[in-house]
């Protein structure tokens, strides 16, 4: 199977900027296994969206895949209390 290139919408580097460094190596590397497994164990579509939730302790990536071109572009990540708000 054929690696998926990842991509991070601008406002998820943000996101992270705000995440505790011991959190965040652990978030960076379960984002890192999406490129192998777009829709691994665990990972749960949202409803009414074409996009997928991850868990990472109390933190959630949220995410989108195009198979078609290979891609998954990470659109949110953050605390589980917060990362479902619109902003």
């Amino acid at each position: 199977m054929a690696a998926y290139s990842i991509f991070f919408r601008d406002s998820v580097r943000r996101d992270l900027a705000a995440i505790p460094k011991h959190d965040l190596r652990r978030i960076m590397e379960r984002i890192a296994s999406l490129a192998e497994q777009p829709r691994p164990a665990g990972s749960e579509k949202l409803t009414g969206q074409e996009r997928y939730r991850i868990r990472q302790g109390n933190y959630r990536i949220i995410y989108s895949v195009q198979d078609h071109e290979l891609t998954v572009w990470v659109v949110k990540a953050g605390h589980r209390r917060e990362v479902y708000r619109h902003s």
